[in-house]
C-alpha cells in the first residue's frame, strides 16, 4: 500500500471533476436538447435558470475539484446539486440504464463525501494557500491504539 497517497488524491479528484466539466461543457454544447429532457422528465417551469444553474454547479464544481482551490466547498456544492438530480431523473428502475445512472451517482457520492471530508490533499491550490486538510488514516486492519503509538513514536 502507499505510504504516501497525494498522487493518488490528485488523480482521483481529476477523475471526479471530469464527469462534471464534461457534462457541463455537454449542456453548453446542447441547450435545446437539456432543456427538452428536463422537461420530458417533468420539469415544466423555470427550466431555463435551471438549466443555466448546472451548467454554473457542474463547471463550476468540477473546476474547484480539478484545481483543489475550494475544494470541498465544490464537492459540498455538487452533492447537493446531484440530491434533487439523482431523484429527478435518474429513479426509473424499469429502465436499466436509469438505474446504471443511479448506481453510478451513488458511488460518486461517496468520492465526493471523501474529498468533502478530507480536502484536495497536498497537491492543491488549498494546500499551496494554507488550507487545512485533515489525513486519512489508511492502516486497514491495525488497531486504534497501536495507530496512536505510532504516531507518538513517529513524531
Amino acid at each position: 500500500m502507499l505510504s504516501d497517497h497525494r498522487y493518488s488524491m490528485l488523480v482521483g479528484r481529476i477523475l471526479i471533476a471530469a464527469i462534471f466539466i464534461m457534462s457541463g461543457i455537454g449542456k453548453i454544447a446542447d441547450p435545446q436538447g437539456t432543456q427538452q429532457y428536463m422537461q420530458a422528465m417533468g420539469m415544466t417551469w423555470a427550466t431555463t435558470l435551471f438549466y443555466l444553474g448546472a451548467i454554473v454547479i457542474e463547471i463550476g464544481g468540477g473546476l474547484s475539484l480539478l484545481l483543489g482551490y475550494w475544494t470541498r466547498a465544490g464537492a459540498i456544492a455538487l452533492i447537493l446539486f446531484m440530491i434533487p438530480t439523482t431523484l429527478l431523473f435518474h429513479t426509473n428502475f424499469a429502465d436499466q440504464n436509469q438505474m446504471i445512472h443511479f448506481l453510478k451517482n451513488l458511488a460518486m457520492f461517496g468520492g465526493l463525501f471523501y474529498v468533502a471530508a478530507y480536502g484536495a490533499g497536498p497537491l492543491s491550490l488549498d494546500a499551496r494557500f494554507g488550507v487545512p486538510m485533515r489525513h486519512p488514516d489508511l492502516n486497514i486492519g491495525i488497531r486504534q491504539e497501536e495507530q496512536a503509538q505510532k504516531r507518538r513514536t513517529s513524531a
